[in-house]
């Protein structure tokens, strides 16, 4: 099938992401790439759940000390609710609405920033209030690199977003950027899924000791 052919909302295909041979390689290269990540992060969170209770001395504040749930809520609100538009984008993507799906994924970006906002504020309030740093302990060298490449992974997912709407604005949708846009929308969800898994570890088991 010619992935530049002109389609209508009919004549679109019902898996748009998965008709073309291209488009079928990618989604199978992700998942293989997706795995490589899971390993990643599941040593990132290994590391840290060694690491959270090492401090030098009673000088230093421990998790329950600093974090703030109502902060980390919102974050997390701000981006399961970027997940949800972005699944709107995608029907829309498959109901070849390409206007549509171009206002759900900015919808996602600007969830995706506001997160990333809160997150440097959140940072910003450890490091001048708590004097908690990359080197001030084991314990914060554990929880800034596991949390801190979660947030590259979303200035990745976000960029990643930027990037396909920009050299697509006024293309379209077809066989070719579908795919794309597809596996785009799937990173996004891991990152999410990742960050569920960052508030439960990190923060909730945080509060608790």
């Amino acid at each position: 099938m010619d992935m530049n052919q002109k389609f209508t909302a009919r004549t679109w295909p019902e898996s748009p992401e998965k008709t073309t041979l291209e488009g079928k390689n990618k989604f199978l290269g992700f998942w293989l790439f997706l795995g490589g990540e899971t390993v990643l992060f599941a040593s990132l969170f290994a590391t840290y759940l060694a690491l959270k209770d090492k401090v030098p001395g009673s000088d230093h504040y421990l998790a329950a000390d600093m974090f703030a749930l109502p902060l980390v809520f919102i974050m997390t609100m701000l981006l399961l609710t970027s997940s949800l538009t972005s699944v709107y984008a995608m029907y829309h993507m498959k109901n070849h609405n390409y206007q549509k799906m171009q206002t759900w994924l900015l919808l996602t970006v600007l969830l995706g920033l506001a997160f990333l906002g809160f997150e440097i504020y959140e940072f910003y309030h450890y490091i001048h209030d708590y004097g908690h740093t990359f080197t001030s302990s084991a314990f914060g060298s554990a929880f800034y690199t596991l949390v801190g490449f979660h947030g590259a992974h979303v200035v990745v997912g976000l960029g990643w977003f930027i990037l396909l709407l920009v050299r697509n604005a006024k293309r379209g949708l077809n066989l070719y950027n579908a795919p794309k846009f597809f596996t785009a929308s799937l990173y996004w969800h891991f990152i999410d899924v990742v960050w569920v898994f960052i508030f439960t570890v990190v923060y909730l088991m945080g509060m608790v000791g």
